[in-house]
């Protein structure tokens, strides 16, 4: 399958396509690496040596791997070595170090006997990677696994195959048994088989909520397997009318929206503003989306990166022309860029008026898109900022420290951002959503223990 650069459109390699042949070998090989290699039993302390070494070697490397992932991903050369590959590998580092703190319980019981809920892996993990954060996401759906005992069969984006192949490398190097991290290449029905396999005991996967409902399908064709995924959103930044630093929020607002040219779950698409405010906010944001540079990926400057594909982005400008003959109106973009290079570039756009009966309400662009609703009335705004299908994020604006500590309860999301929006660099924040943005936790102590099940142990002994 032949992969192509979004920057410019050319070809940048051909990869393989795992066939269903492929897809069995891989998960045998770690189903039997789990069984053989002694990694379940390993002394946690092992375990974290291991992922700490890989974590030095993605140092290392970092250089390399982002010349790599660039070439074929959205994600620019500078942010991928400064950003990217180094929470890559304190994320391994986050991980390594809970190997040794996974503890289970002693129970309450009758005198003569003693009952225990020991924590174990499940054996082989299936993890799916979206393609707009390659190298983290390799990384967040492998290391947490790993460190608990756990075999992983990972399959990158179709789109974005390639640097999980340089990581993989780098585990070989850093002393993984061989078996355990297993990668496999290929698009949805790759996907499909892998889900299906009936030595697959866990499934992670993130992407788009209807794919996300086709995995849940394939899981239970080979009987009941547990499943994290975290999928769309169409995340709302509601303002509050007791803010101060306008220009704070409104940088804040436009960075919701334009990191990796909206190629983001969390993304923060709907800007819901007090009417009092609406005009101020929609020219500083305009302003400010107005100066991005879009270009290559491997061009140090350029702050507007390709969309994926020319499919994705025809994808988008379909459910803009869509959304504008619906009734909305671009206050600023609405069409594709006029690139010299022939990328898949989209300009940043803000849309006002968009009805709720439209694809611009009810489906997730997955670009550089804001949607802006305004109130007049807080309870109003409140009731906007929850969406009837998504669930994922959610931020806050206001300088009211009463209501940074009480609004967020009623805001339905899995993550609620007060004076931010975006993922912070920490390892210890749970991340997914609800309803429709899907369930389970990545990340954090929640997304360690979505790795283990728990076995009751009742002995007696009187």
């Amino acid at each position: 399958m032949p992969v192509y650069r979004p920057s410019d459109g050319n070809g940048s390699a051909q990869m393989s396509v795992a066939d269903e042949d492929t897809v069995d070998r891989a998960v045998r090989s770690a189903d039997t690496a789990f069984r053989s290699t002694g990694w379940p039993e390993a002394s946690p302390l092992e375990r974290a040596e291991v992922l700490k070494r890989w974590a030095d070697l993605l140092d290392r490397d970092r250089i390399r791997i982002a010349k790599i992932e660039a070439a074929s991903s959205t994600r620019p050369v500078e942010d991928l070595v400064n950003r990217d590959l180094v929470r890559a590998s304190g994320a391994l580092r986050y991980f390594a170090e809970w190997a040794d703190k996974v503890e289970g319980q002693l129970l309450a019981g009758k005198s003569g006997t003693t009952a225990m809920a020991r924590p174990e892996p499940y054996g082989v993990v299936a993890s799916i990677a979206p393609f707009n954060f390659p190298a983290i996401n390799a990384i967040w759906k492998s290391a947490p696994a790993l460190a608990v005992g756990n075999a992983v069969v990972l399959k990158p984006s179709e789109m974005t195959p390639f640097s999980a192949l340089a990581i993989a490398e780098l585990a070989i190097e850093a002393g993984l048994p061989a078996g355990l991290f297993n990668v496999i290449q290929g698009a949805g029905q790759t996907g499909s088989q892998l889900v299906r396999h009936p030595l697959v005991r866990k499934i992670t996967f993130t992407g788009s909520s209807a794919t996300g409902a086709k995995v849940m399908a394939d899981a239970a064709a080979t009987g009941t397997k547990p499943l994290t995924l975290e999928l769309g959103g169409k995340s709302p930044q509601l303002v509050l009318k007791d803010i101060r630093d306008v220009d704070a929020v409104a940088l804040n607002i436009a960075n919701g929206f334009l990191a990796n040219s909206g190629q983001v779950c969390t993304a923060g698409t709907r800007l819901i503003t007090p009417t009092g405010l609406r005009d101020e906010l929609i020219e500083k944001v305009a302003k400010i989306a107005g100066e991005r540079r879009a270009g290559p990926t491997w061009e140090v400057g350029n702050t507007l990166p390709p969309i994926i594909s020319e499919k994705q982005a025809k994808r988008i400008d379909d459910l803009m022309r869509q959304t504008l003959s619906d009734g909305a109106e671009a206050i600023i973009g609405g069409s594709r860029v006029a690139s010299q290079n022939a990328g898949a570039y989209y300009e940043p756009t803000i849309l006002r008026n968009v009805p709720d009966t439209s694809v611009g309400f009810t489906e997730e662009f997955f670009g550089p898109v804001l949607s802006v609703y305004e109130y007049d009335d807080e309870e109003e705004g409140i009731a906007m900022a929850n969406h009837p299908s998504y669930a994922l994020a959610a931020s806050i604006y206001t300088d009211d420290l009463n209501k940074a500590m009480s609004l967020p309860g009623r805001i339905e999301a899995g993550t609620v951002w007060v004076n931010a929006h975006g993922r912070q660099p920490d390892f210890s924040t749970p991340q997914g959503g609800f309803n429709g943005s899907g369930f389970g936790k990545e990340m954090g102590r929640a997304g360690l223990e979505s790795f283990l099940r728990f076995k009751t142990v009742w002995v007696n002994h009187g």
